[in-house]
């Protein structure tokens, strides 16, 4: 007959190896989830113009964007089924938070797995017109490039699944 210390150490392996498990599945999933790097403008347009082989879809996006937090699962499920496109999901946080933990935190908490960019400029306004000349600075906002042929098309407003299709074949022709 086991005696109390037997029934206290079984206890605790009981205890002990769901939340082994639970922790290990944690790591795993949270591994898969991108890394939000920080990056200056100049950096982000040298990445933008070698960027060759693929059609890349860029989109300016806050945490703080209702519209933007409602379209990036779209850009998400594009990740998975066109792994012929570069998506890149620019957060624009750092003009209100230069605190680019924020963003990171959110993107292991929504298991982003899109490249995350936090660009490291506090005045958007002293640099939107080098991404687009069009663009007032309104979120969300994407830019689709093609540099194989020259071709981009810039929208700012919330996409939708159907038109985001469109603007890439637009851009691929």
């Amino acid at each position: 007959m086991p005696g109390k210390t037997d029934i206290i150490k079984s206890s605790r392996s009981l205890v002990a190896r769901p939340l082994l498990f639970t922790l290990l599945v944690l790591l795993s999933v949270s591994s898969l989830a991108q890394e939000a790097r920080l990056i200056h403008l100049s950096q982000f347009q040298e990445d933008i113009k070698s960027e060759k082989g693929k059609i890349q879809v860029i989109n300016f996006w806050a945490t703080w964007c209702a519209p933007c937090l409602k379209e990036l699962p779209l850009f998400e499920k594009l990740q998975s089924d066109r792994p012929d496109i570069h998506i890149r999901l620019v957060s624009m946080d750092m003009d209100l938070d230069p605190n680019p933990d924020k963003v990171r935190r959110f993107v292991a908490r929504k298991k982003l797995t899109s490249e995350v960019i936090i660009l490291d400029e506090r005045n958007p306004n002293k640099w939107i017109d080098q991404v687009e000349k069009k663009w007032s600075g309104a979120l969300p906002a994407t830019l689709i490039i093609n540099n194989q042929n020259g071709k981009r098309v810039f929208v700012e407003r919330e996409l939708h699944a159907g038109e985001l299709e469109k603007l890439i074949s637009e851009v691929s022709q």
